[in-house]
């Protein structure tokens, strides 16, 4: 016999809650969602979710409650401020999939701790493909107790890993973003340089597949400035975000980080030059623009 499905709230229904929130209404749990804008989660009424006008409601009496929110300050507001916490019954567990800095993610799990009830940080990486192809890497810090009653939630979402406490999820995905940014920033640079000396970008970029210098970053996003589409998967300003995250977090526990705190002027200065809401590959932009590339 198999167990009973569980009743999952769902907290943010953006680029990456909807395609969470929708898996797990398929994976045939019992999913209450809430959205700052409610239009944004009406569209999971049709695949059986309850909407909710408050995040208070939306937990009341859940056995697992998610969060995809935009930073550790909405995170904190949504907990301790417009009800969440108070509405979680106790035994109840919390899962911040959002993208904090680790020092708040180990503030948030001693709060709720105080109220009985679990955290899991379990940042997330895959882009919205991955939540919808349900191929997520999620990282996951806290208890390993609270990892295996969150085996069932996280099966429907992708693979998860289980990283170390509380706040070491968000080490890890500090660790990706940072691989990342700087990646995407290497590529960019690499076919700029390529194409300013009059050699074939995508010849090149084909021609440098499959040896060290092959990545997904190459193959995904080198797509991508190939074809100059920079259709946000992840924004810009989300990319900035991480970076200074990592930036306050080394500088918390004493680490020097002179790659990152190049890349996160970079990204600063591609928002300032008004593209903050392309895809984080288009720092390609940025860095074209300053060699008066088209």
């Amino acid at each position: 016999m198999s167990p009973p499905p569980l009743k999952i709230a769902v907290l943010g229904i953006g680029m990456m809650g909807l395609p969470v929130a929708r898996r797990l209404c398929r994976a045939g749990h019992e999913v209450h969602v809430w959205n700052r804008t409610r239009a944004r989660a009406e569209p999971l009424a049709a695949e059986g979710a309850r909407v909710h006008e408050g995040a208070a409601q939306a937990v009341a009496g859940a056995d697992i409650a998610i969060s995809l929110l935009e930073n550790g300050q909405v995170v904190e507001d949504v907990l301790f401020f417009q009800g969440v916490a108070m509405s979680l019954p106790e035994g109840g567990l919390f899962i911040d999939m959002a993208s904090i800095q680790p020092s708040e993610a180990r503030d948030h799990a001693a709060r709720l701790g105080d109220r009985g009830i679990a955290h899991l940080d379990a940042p997330v990486s895959g882009g919205t493909a991955g939540a919808e192809a349900g191929t997520l890497a999620i990282m996951a810090g806290g208890k390993a107790a609270d990892f295996e009653r969150a085996a069932k939630v996280f099966a429907s979402l992708g693979r998860a890993t289980h990283v170390g406490p509380h706040g070491a999820g968000q080490l890890a995905k500090l660790a990706n973003q940072m691989i990342v940014g700087i990646t995407i920033g290497a590529v960019a640079e690499a076919l700029l340089l390529a194409a300013k000396g009059g050699a074939d970008m995508a010849k090149v970029r084909e021609a440098i597949g499959g040896g060290f210098a092959d990545s997904r970053i190459l193959q995904l996003h080198g797509q991508r400035m190939l074809e100059r589409d920079f259709a946000p998967g992840g924004r810009m300003a989300v990319q900035l975000k991480d970076m200074r995250n990592a930036l306050a977090t080394a500088e918390d526990i004493g680490f020097d980080a002179p790659i990152t705190g190049l890349f996160e002027r970079l990204y600063a200065d591609s928002i300032a030059h008004g593209l903050g809401e392309l895809d984080h590959s288009g720092l390609f932009v940025e860095l074209a623009s300053r060699n008066a590339m088209a």
